[in-house]
């Protein structure tokens, strides 16, 4: 399959502003392996696709699996930077993930796309600006779960890497009670099953249950679905959290 059928076929809104010229240089990287040796589609479901250009007047479309995927990517690429090595645990985590969700062989293409990316000084202001502009928000926190778990991969979310994400979701607009939210999900503590559900320590019964029914609606899988039913595990797994600290809770406090 050639370059032009795949950037045709693969991608939306992503092909243009910031984003699209990171992909174009990563794409630069790997077209002879691409044109050589042809294959499947790289990114996306490989339906045809009216290329749309970036603007910050452009009315946001839905977000497709292809555009999401270049994003997780691009995002990643800064994650897993952000302590000044390129851990193998953090680039192994990002390859399973990619394979459970979207198959080996698409998995393996997208991680050429993914060396590519890495190679460059990406400004993340410019990215994360993009990706609010033309990303739904349930979809931008799917992002915040994913860039955590790259995080935590090696065992430990580091302090660097941790700031990495905190600027980037100040960018992508998440605030700051839903990006601690995420946060708590991936760290152990006593005060943890409050924090996922967005409240202090100490509320009470009734703000509990109102709060668990908020989250889970907030992280109800169906809230991604239009991504393709390759990112319902990761939803699946925000979810599944949410209910966890609901029932933490209520072990706890015996309601």
């Amino acid at each position: 399959m050639s370059v032009s059928k795949w950037i045709g076929g693969a991608l939306g809104w992503s092909f243009g502003g910031p984003i699209g010229a990171i992909i174009g240089v990563a794409l630069g990287s790997i077209v002879d392996a691409v044109s050589n040796g042809g294959g499947d589609v790289l990114l996306g479901e490989g339906k045809k696709q009216k290329r749309r250009t970036y603007s910050s007047r452009t009315q946001r479309p839905q977000t497709q699996s292809g555009d999401f995927e270049v994003s997780l990517l691009i995002l990643a690429s800064i994650v897993i930077k952000a302590d000044g090595k390129q851990d193998q645990r953090e680039l192994d985590y990002v390859r399973n993930q990619f394979s459970s969700m979207y198959g080996k062989e698409r998995a393996n293409h997208a991680f050429q796309l993914f060396k590519g990316i890495s190679k460059q000084k990406i400004s993340k202001r410019q990215v994360c600006l993009q990706i609010k502009q033309m990303m739904d928000h349930a979809s931008r926190l799917q992002l915040m779960h994913f860039l955590f778990g790259i995080a935590k991969a090696d065992g430990l979310v580091t302090s660097d890497e941790e700031r990495e994400i905190q600027i980037m979701a100040g960018y992508l607009g998440i605030n700051a009670r839903d990006y601690e939210s995420i946060k708590a999900m991936f760290y152990s503590s006593s005060d943890n099953a409050y924090t996922v559900l967005e409240l202090e320590k100490g509320a009470s019964v009734d703000e509990i249950k109102k709060a668990y029914r908020k989250m889970a609606k907030k992280y109800h899988p169906d809230r991604v679905i239009h991504l393709g039913k390759e990112h319902q595990k990761g939803a699946e797994e925000k979810f599944r959290q949410v209910q966890d600290a609901y029932e933490h809770l209520q072990k706890e406090l015996g309601f």
